[in-house]
């Protein structure tokens, strides 16, 4: 699993954690990396919701979620991301049911 403690790192700017294998849920404390510019979870087993937290990485230009078994729905808080420039989301709206933003 991803550690809650990730949000103490908070001068991070850069975050791939591509194809590792993480399980359990995306820790709400990511949304205390204000500092990220690109992260990357995607071909995980990451299940749960998307934290609504994320929408505070207003930095935040490039986001993969991709290929998890993530939950519930995609977070409004996500439209908060104007400077997101690259979403890599492919199979969410088969994993993720409910509204979408």
């Amino acid at each position: 699993p991803i550690p809650s403690t990730i949000g103490q790192l908070t001068a991070l700017t850069f975050l791939v954690l591509t194809d590792n294998t993480l399980d359990g849920p995306i820790p709400s404390t990511i949304g205390q990396l204000t500092e990220l510019n690109h992260l990357q979870l995607d071909y995980n087993q990451l299940s749960g919701p998307i934290p609504s937290t994320i929408g505070q990485i207003t930095g935040l230009t490039a986001l993969a979620l991709a290929l998890n078994s993530l939950t519930s729905y995609i977070p409004s808080e996500i439209g908060q991301l104007t400077n997101l420039k690259n979403l890599y989301a492919a199979t969410l709206a088969d994993e993720c049911s409910g509204r979408r933003p």
